[in-house]
């Protein structure tokens, strides 16, 4: 069973940056699809980005492109996004995923494991 546990979610002013980590148990992390998704009360969880097993293929929703970096360290079984010029739009709870094949995919159904997730508030 993979785990994955979320970092890195907090308070932060309009402008303003976070990094968001997840790290997996597992020994296989680097065969994994990763992606980040985040979720409103009361709304659909909303694709945010997606890396392959390698780092070289980037997915990314078009309401973060230019702001968000999704990256992976599979020596350290850890992805990150790097979130700048953040906005009140991205307040959510975000969550990591992870599947079991090593493509990058932007919808939740093709992911297998999920994180508890972690809070990010911009405020204006």
């Amino acid at each position: 069973q993979v785990q994955l546990v979320e970092s890195g979610g907090g308070l932060v002013q309009a402008g303003g940056s976070l990094r968001l980590s997840c790290t997996a148990s597992g020994r296989t992390f680097s065969s994994y699809g990763m992606g980040w998704f985040r979720q409103d009360p009361g709304k659909e969880r909303q694709f945010v980005a997606a890396i392959n097993w390698s780092g070289g293929t980037r997915v990314y929703a078009d309401s973060v492109k230019g702001r968000f970096t999704i990256s992976r360290d599979n020596a350290k079984n850890t992805v990150y996004l790097q979130m700048n010029n953040l906005s009140p739009e991205d307040t959510a709870v975000y969550y990591c995923a992870g599947r079991n094949t090593v493509g990058a995919r932007s919808q939740a159904s093709d992911y297998d494991y999920w994180g508890q997730g972690t809070q990010v508030t911009v405020a204006s």
